[in-house]
């Protein structure tokens, strides 16, 4: 779909609730903003998952051009998968790094003999790029060590992202900026602003591109914004930031993205007989936690 979009559908939605009456432009001149993060559809990333994965995807391609390789390890290389995953299941770790160290070299193998064939098939070298790239930072990445990883051959651009969440410490996806009314309006609450955020960035630091985006998106200026404690020491040029000391996403929950997009109800009861087009009533967003925060911070704000 695109950012560009994404952007324009939610702008016609806050378009057809200022027409019809659910909400005023004065309503989101003061917003909440937090983060979250947009999981993506990924297993939980393990070396010899990732090592057989890109293996097996290089295998795949140099059949699909026509290229023989010496091997493919497609036997031995599964075998050794399985031997790795067992091992580890009985803390036998000496015995599950050797079949670790098994699959690192299969995928190395693989990688030099595409790499010494590219050469005579020129042609193809822009096609195996990418593969290339990612299995090449996927066999020389190491547990523990700094710096920029692939968790997912199909989704590079997956970041593992600790929110402090007892029960989930590591998320894999993108970090996405959310920001809500802060008063509830007539039709009900909604998601004024989203936008990714690439390189999990400190949430302080990020104010400065959102502000303008908001005030883009909605088409007035913003007067107040209400964030968490994780935004302090934030570097916006706007006087007008609240940082409330308490964490209103672990108190009452956060903003939850699900396969089909933000878990959103239909709030605003239209009278029978109007009619909203698809875009109107995806601006009708509203969910029980959201309630429950924006009434908090307006009874605090007051």
């Amino acid at each position: 779909m695109g950012e560009g979009r994404l952007t324009a559908l939610l702008q016609e939605s806050l378009a057809a609730a200022t027409r019809l009456g659910a909400a005023k432009p004065s309503d989101f001149r003061a917003v909440i903003v937090d983060t979250t993060v947009q999981e993506k559809a990924i297993t939980f990333p393990t070396d010899a998952k990732l090592m057989h994965r890109a293996r097996e995807r290089l295998v795949k391609l140099a059949r699909k051009h026509g290229i023989a390789l010496r091997q493919s390890y497609a036997r031995v290389g599964k075998i050794a998968l399985i031997k790795h995953q067992r091992y580890a299941h009985a803390k036998q770790f000496k015995r599950a790094n050797r079949q670790l160290r098994r699959l690192r070299t299969m995928l190395g193998a693989v990688i030099r003999d595409i790499t010494r064939k590219l050469a005579m098939r020129p042609e193809l070298i822009q096609v195996f790029a990418l593969p290339l790239s990612l299995a090449r930072r996927v066999r020389d990445q190491r547990q523990r060590e700094r710096g920029k990883k692939v968790y997912s051959l199909h989704a590079p651009e997956v970041e593992c992202i600790g929110k402090g969440k007892a029960h989930k410490p590591y998320e894999f996806g993108v970090k996405v900026s959310v920001a809500t009314p802060l008063q509830r309006s007539r039709g009900g609450q909604f998601v004024a602003h989203v936008q990714t955020l690439p390189g999990n960035p400190y949430d302080g630091h990020t104010l400065t591109t959102i502000i303008p985006a908001i005030e883009d998106t909605i088409g007035v200026s913003l007067g107040k914004i209400v964030t968490d404690a994780g935004y302090r020491g934030h570097n916006a040029f706007l006087a007008n930031v609240v940082e409330r000391p308490l964490d209103l996403a672990s108190r009452f929950g956060a903003v939850r993205p699900t396969r089909l997009g933000m878990e959103t109800i239909v709030a605003g009861k239209i009278d029978e007989g109007t009619v909203v087009d698809d875009a109107a009533g995806i601006a009708f967003a509203d969910h029980s936690r959201l309630h429950t925060v924006v009434k908090h911070v307006a009874r605090s704000a007051a």
